[in-house]
């Protein structure tokens, strides 16, 4: 196996601790060295805490939309706008935020997000009508995408080398244990508070985050001056372009794909400005992007590997939930019992993943490969579901996902940061987490395309097979209620086919990742360690 110092760029060739601006700009320093106290750790709990809050108003928000659209008078077309709004502004904002929070200082930027947030939160649920919702959910995801961003940098800064893939850790809740809470918190507003807490619930943390930030991390200054070579073509071409394609995921499967002039628009003129962003990322002095990182072979492992980790986390996070509901009727209250199965445990295995990826023995490839191997497992089990199962059917799948997903998350995020100095971390967090959401987005969209086709495919099969039973059933051998039940009968079958067939295109996509493993990456130590020989 191929070995490399950390502080190489997966080739062999040492990482040079430059400027995010191209070899021919002028360098910027580094920030200086912060000694990491009590303080600063203070601090970074608060990071933590304003990333795990943009992910919690995501996720419980959507949950808990068919309640919200209940008690607001919308119908189901203007709500799915409510998602699809949102999830736009919040993707198109992390690809700039990195840049903004350096410039504002991360202390202040982040502040700033977190009480927009707060503010935005409010005032959602006492909106007057659908188009002053839309408003303020844009305005939302705006202030909400400003903040998971802002977590990498902080720990790739602060955090010494011994801690830092601990601190790794603390993100990775936000892409495993945050979107987890998401049901059960959703059912418990819901069902036994009220819906307006769905949006409110990020006042608490929202204070509290603004606190601990304000008390832990240290008081920079703001490097205004940066706006003199601010990337303009730059941001009026990515924002845009990534709003309008995930506007067109997310919307597609309801406006019929591309037959519809809206979602050709959307695509169309989306692929456009991105084209044009990513060039002028290449060439631009100061890029949002650093697209030379792709150079390094873990870098662009870990950012392949994140588009179809997302896929399979979305997916098999949905689809037993999903299901319930389809099949059985299932409210947020029913299911949320899985949800939680998932999230407490990952409490426990991603700070236990994090310790054995930081030991020299462990080689973040095998630990990759066994975690896809487990979520593999997961989807051929789930692709023999029937119509009797219930929640305690996918326990089991479940169980699998908390030593599964840790392996996974971690594993890539070692391999995306390991040798990144302080001044490459706004460029990473900025890819890295425009990939993730706008994977969650490219998910969503592949779950709802695939099941309408599987389940139009599926009851056209279903009814042509009960073709041979018609002359019975005009004759009147079937009563209006057994017909009734009949077709019942082929609608929850139809149902069950689709779902079983989203777990076996989600087994692919684990294949698929697994072949990546022994081409890609190599290997890597943990960051504390400098040189193979070091002990």
């Amino acid at each position: 196996m191929t070995t490399v110092n950390p502080l190489t760029d997966g080739t062999g060739a040492a990482t040079i601790l430059m400027s995010p601006d191209r070899s021919s700009a002028r360098p910027e320093s580094a920030p200086a060295a912060t000694e990491f106290t009590t303080r600063i750790a203070v601090g970074l709990i608060g990071m933590l805490f304003a990333s795990l809050l943009a992910i919690l108003n995501e996720q419980v928000t959507a949950a808990a939309m068919a309640d919200i659209q209940g008690a607001l008078l919308i119908g189901h077309d203007d709500g799915t706008w409510l998602t699809a709004l949102f999830e736009a502004a919040n993707v198109a904002t992390m690809a700039f935020a990195p840049w903004f929070g350096v410039t504002f200082t991360l202390k202040r930027f982040t502040m700033g997000a977190v009480l927009a947030t707060m503010l935005f939160g409010l005032l959602c649920p006492l909106a007057t009508n659908p188009a002053m919702l839309y408003v303020l959910r844009i305005l939302q995801g705006i202030a909400g995408g400003c903040l998971p961003p802002m977590l990498i940098i902080v720990a790739l800064r602060y955090l010494p080398a011994k801690f830092k893939l601990y601190g790794l850790a603390g993100y990775a809740l936000t892409a495993t244990f945050g979107p987890a809470l998401g049901t059960p918190l959703a059912a418990l507003w819901t069902e036994f508070v009220d819906w307006r807490m769905a949006f409110w619930q990020v006042v608490p943390l929202g204070v509290l985050c603004c606190i601990a930030i304000q008390k832990g991390l240290p008081a920079d200054t703001a490097k205004l001056e940066r706006f003199r070579s601010f990337n303009w073509i730059g941001f009026v071409t990515g924002f845009p372009a990534f709003a309008m394609l995930v506007t067109g995921l997310l919307q597609g499967d309801r406006l019929d794909w591309f037959g519809s002039e809206l979602i050709c628009a959307m695509f169309g003129g989306g692929a456009l400005l991105l084209v044009i962003f990513l060039v002028n990322e290449w060439f631009q002095p100061v890029p949002f992007f650093k697209l030379q990182l792709l150079a390094r072979r873990n870098f662009a492992h870990g950012l392949a590997t994140l588009l179809g980790t997302v896929t399979l986390l979305v997916g098999l996070a949905a689809i037993p939930g999903q299901s319930l509901a389809a099949i059985h009727g299932y409210r947020p209250l029913q299911t949320a019992p899985l949800s939680l199965l998932l999230a407490v445990p990952l409490l426990v295995t991603l700070p236990l993943t994090s310790a054995f990826l930081n030991t020299r023995r462990a080689d973040h490839r095998w630990v990759i490969a066994t975690g896809l191997s487990l979520m593999f497992g997961t989807c051929v089990m789930g692709s023999f579901m029937t119509s009797d199962w219930i929640r305690n059917n996918f326990y089991l799948l479940q169980s699998l996902q908390i030593v599964a997903q840790p392996m996974v998350i971690m594993s890539i995020l070692m391999g995306v940061t390991t040798g990144l100095p302080p001044t490459e971390g706004p460029f990473a967090s900025a890819m890295f987490n425009t990939v993730k959401t706008f994977s969650a987005a490219i998910a969503t969209a592949l779950i709802q395309a695939m099941g309408t086709a599987r389940e139009h495919f599926h009851s056209n099969m279903l009814v042509d097979q009960l073709g041979n039973r018609t002359a019975a059933m005009s004759s009147g051998v079937y009563g209006h209620d057994a017909l009734g039940q009949l077709a019942h009968r082929v609608h929850e079958q139809a149902l069950v086919l689709t779902f079983a067939d989203l777990y076996r295109v989600m087994a692919c996509v684990a294949i698929a990742l697994l072949f990546l493993v022994p081409v890609l990456p190599v290997r890597i130590f943990p960051p504390w360690s400098t040189t193979p020989s070091s002990k």
